[in-house]
């Protein structure tokens, strides 16, 4: 480094140093210097913040004392005390029973006796085809049967004149068989004509069509005055459909993993299921019917029918409703808040608050009902935890209450 270097290089030196020792004499030029470098000339052999000659290392190296504000957050009771067993899921609403309304016979429809979408109980007449000539027929073969009572009274009289002839030797044994098999053969007569007539009236009854079951009627496919036929029998051949709405059934899946306190309700005859169409505030309440025999592997759940007396058909055929089943009540269960828990590397945890402190406290969590956790182990009840809020805190933060309802009743 030649002379001129050097020269410039101490007089740098010389200026910084000047400037952090004098600060005064360059705070004209440069204002705010002398706050800048405070902090080096507390650290320089004979400096001090305040100027030179007067060093304080002591007082530098403490700094400022920073406190953490306390976070605000709301908290919660733990609460233990009696705790249902629910379980809910999303149903499907079937009928027990479905009926189609066909017809036996070709005929027109006469007349129609409920509305479309009516309800109807069983034995009600539906519809009513013309049975003129099937009456005609009918009355026909009725005063047959009348003539064949005439002619079996004949032949009983002929009988009995033979027979009595016979006893006075002024007869035959001829003429009282012939008279015998005269008798035979017109109770065979009246014996086919009356089964003739039961058939027609058999017939008759085709033409008068009545609800099998109770329940409630589709739209008609056809009107009075309308002919029907039996090829049109098809599935598009359907005069009306009864669905049974009273009973009905309610079929939903849940997990296998509840399979065998479902089975233990069923067992004790217990188990409630409660059922909402989605969208309504009327409920439907019956019990478990049937427990699928089978688990679906893709899925891992299993199929369960209830049954539901559905009064005032709060469920409709083929609805979704929200299905809520309580199998038992637990005496003694220990719940906290959804929000309240927590997790980390070590498993889940909550926050409890002693003396205006967050402390972390790790738990044990069963099942998730209502909102709640159920906590298994880790709390006993009746700590206050932080309910929300807890995302900024860590282990020792202090609190600050959001919540004041449930500071003022735990006079935190």
């Amino acid at each position: 480094m030649g002379k001129k270097g050097l020269t410039l290089l101490v007089a740098a030196v010389g200026g910084v140093a000047g400037a952090i020792y004098w600060p005064s004499a360059v705070e004209g030029a440069f204002p705010g210097w002398t706050v800048r470098t405070a902090s080096i000339r507390a650290w320089m052999p004979g400096g001090d913040a305040n100027g030179p000659g007067k060093a304080d290392r002591s007082a530098a190296s403490r700094g400022p004392n920073i406190q953490r504000p306390p976070v605000p957050v709301d908290i919660d009771i733990v609460q233990r005390g009696p705790m249902p067993l629910r379980i809910d899921s999303v149903g499907t609403v079937q009928p027990i029973n479905t009926t189609s309304i066909r017809t036996r016979i070709d005929a027109q429809i006469d007349k129609i006796f409920v509305a479309d979408g009516a309800r109807v109980n069983a034995g009600d007449v539906l519809v009513k085809l013309d049975s003129r000539q099937i009456e005609a027929q009918i009355r026909q073969v009725e005063a047959t049967v009348a003539k064949d009572q005439t002619v079996i009274e004949q032949t009983n009289r002929d009988l009995a004149r033979a027979t009595e002839l016979l006893s006075k030797n002024s007869g035959t044994q001829l003429n009282v068989d012939n008279a015998q098999t005269a008798v035979s053969a017109a109770k065979a007569t009246i014996a086919a004509d009356q089964a003739s007539l039961d058939n027609l009236k058999v017939q008759l009854s085709w033409y008068t069509l009545s609800a099998p079951i109770s329940g409630r009627v589709s739209a008609f496919t056809s009107k009075a005055g309308n002919i029907i036929r039996t090829a049109d029998n098809t599935s598009t051949g359907i005069i009306a459909t009864i669905v049974q709405t009273s009973p009905i059934y309610v079929a939903f899946s849940v997990p296998q993993i509840v399979l065998s306190p479902l089975r233990e309700a069923v067992d004790r005859n217990e188990g409630e299921v409660r059922a909402t169409p989605q969208g309504s505030e009327r409920s439907a309440v019956g019990k478990i019917a049937m427990v699928d025999n089978t688990i679906d592997p893709t899925t891992g759940t299993i199929t369960i029918r209830a049954i539901l007396d559905n009064a005032g058909d709060v469920l409709w055929p083929g609805q979704l409703c929200n299905v809520r089943i309580t199998l038992k009540t637990d005496p003694d269960i220990v719940s906290v808040p959804r929000s309240a828990t927590q997790s980390g590397q070590n498993g889940n945890f909550v926050y409890v608050v002693e003396n205006g402190v967050a402390h972390i406290r790790k738990v044990k969590v069963g099942r998730f009902q209502d909102g709640r956790d159920i906590i298994l182990d880790g709390l006993t009840g009746g700590e206050t935890i932080v309910s929300d809020g807890a995302l900024l805190l860590a282990e020792g933060s202090r609190i600050d209450v959001r919540n004041s309802g449930q500071t003022k009743k735990e006079g935190i």
